[in-house]
């Protein structure tokens, strides 16, 4: 059987559609069953205190518990009561409590079996009688100002239940509905996934993504270079042409000083990745071409993380370019700022800030989710650059946040590679 890692990542989708949609379809059910027996006790509460309020307001109960013989008169009333309006009971009683009427004859003459009020106020309740548990409610009659008896009216607990199973089979068809629905929905997402991924694992699939990346902003970083070093070339020639010989050994001097820099601050730090060196001096290019002060803090002994060096890349460049971003976007002084050192714990430690407007405090969070952005959509607002960046990080076991406040901040912390 293939693990889980192995597995497509079209079959992870539909799995996961899948799980998602029955749990959904489950919770529904359930709330419909609890909302279904919710309605059937109201309304088992209403139906009780309208029939006993209807019975203890009727001329014909009171004359008949004052009659010689209250038991003749009242038993066929109550019987034809319960008929009509399909309850369980209908038991009238005397102020002392003892029966006149009861479903079951043999209970007449016996003592009411449930609460009595001690004043004239109606009540109900939840009791467990002679016909079993039952919610009833029991109502004083009067005639002339003066207590002359009680009617009380229940349903029993299995008379409600029986009421609700016609909501429990509307749930069990609502759910299923739900699971063949999302069902469907799974397989079409998982024909549209495989379109994509083929048959890739998940982590392939991830790792295509980080590799894109990777090439993405090392391109940017090479071309920025490039197009650096051209015009500065083309100002130097143009500068010789002019006589001016001395402006352009000076302006290919600065060149090759401030390169120079970044490059003795790259090869001080031996365990470092070289391809991480190559796109920080590419993004320093880059930062000046935009007209943005960059500035690097590499501690030598900062250590190599356990990302692979697609992954550093992919993290690193898009730290990086959204810093420019956000810096170019700015007010002036605009600049970035890029530091690499060794934690107490032998760790490794990047941080990346920027002079941009920052990020709202409501939003700190959401810009680590796939698809988000705070940048139009099109070539430079992807949303994906933050989400992949976190993703690498996290499947190494490191951490990624943004810092409250400005400047704009992300600390990440990498475990260091095992020593050879």
């Amino acid at each position: 059987m293939a693990s889980t890692a192995g597995r497509s990542a079209a079959s992870r989708v539909f799995t996961a559609l899948v799980a998602a949609v029955v749990v959904l379809a489950l919770l529904t059910a359930g709330l419909l069953l609890l909302e279904g027996q919710r309605a059937a006790q109201a309304e088992a509460e209403r139906v009780t205190q309208a029939v006993s309020h209807t019975l203890a307001r009727s001329p014909d109960v009171a004359a008949g518990l004052t009659s010689d013989d209250p038991t003749a008169v009242l038993q066929p009333l109550a019987e034809a009561v319960m008929a009509d309006a399909r309850i369980d009971f209908v038991t009238i009683m005397g102020t002392d409590g003892i029966r006149v009427t009861h479903r079951d004859p043999d209970e007449i003459g016996r003592p009411y079996v449930g609460t009595i009020p001690d004043d004239r106020t109606a009540l109900t309740e939840e009791f467990a009688g002679t016909l079993g548990t039952s919610t009833r409610t029991i109502v004083p009659v009067e005639e002339d100002g003066e207590l002359v008896g009680w009617v009380s009216a229940g349903v029993t607990v299995g008379s409600i239940a029986a009421s609700v199973l016609p909501r429990i089979l509307v749930a069990v068809a609502v759910a299923a509905a739900l699971v063949v629905a999302g069902f469907a929905g799974a397989l079409v997402a998982r024909r549209a996934t495989r379109r994509v991924t083929g048959d890739l694992p998940a982590r392939a699939v991830r790792d295509t993504l980080a590799s894109a990346e990777s090439m993405r902003t090392l391109g940017e970083a090479l071309r920025a270079q490039t197009h650096e070093h051209g015009n500065r070339m083309h100002t130097a020639v143009a500068l010789l042409e002019l006589g001016r010989s001395d402006d352009a050994i000076e302006l290919l001097t600065e060149s090759a000083r401030q390169s120079q820099a970044l490059v003795d601050q790259v090869a001080a730090r031996t365990s470092g990745d070289p391809t991480v060196g190559a796109l920080l001096l590419g993004k320093a290019s880059q930062a000046t071409e935009r007209g943005i002060a960059w500035t690097a803090d590499i501690a030598p002994d900062a250590p190599r993380s356990r990302l692979s060096p697609i992954d550093q890349v992919a993290l690193v460049g898009n730290l990086i370019d959204n810093a420019l971003d956000a810096a170019g976007a700015g007010a002036e002084p605009r600049w970035v700022r890029i530091g690499m050192r060794r934690t107490s714990a032998g760790a490794l430690a990047l941080t990346v800030s920027d002079s941009g407007e920052g990020v709202p405090a409501e939003l700190r969070e959401q810009v680590f989710e796939r698809g988000f952005s705070t940048k139009p959509v099109g070539a430079q607002g992807r949303g994906v650059g933050l989400s992949l960046a976190r993703a690498v990080v996290a499947e190494v076991g490191g951490t990624i946040a943004l810092d409250e406040g400005a400047p704009t901040t992300f600390r990440v912390v990498l475990p260091a590679e095992a020593a050879p």
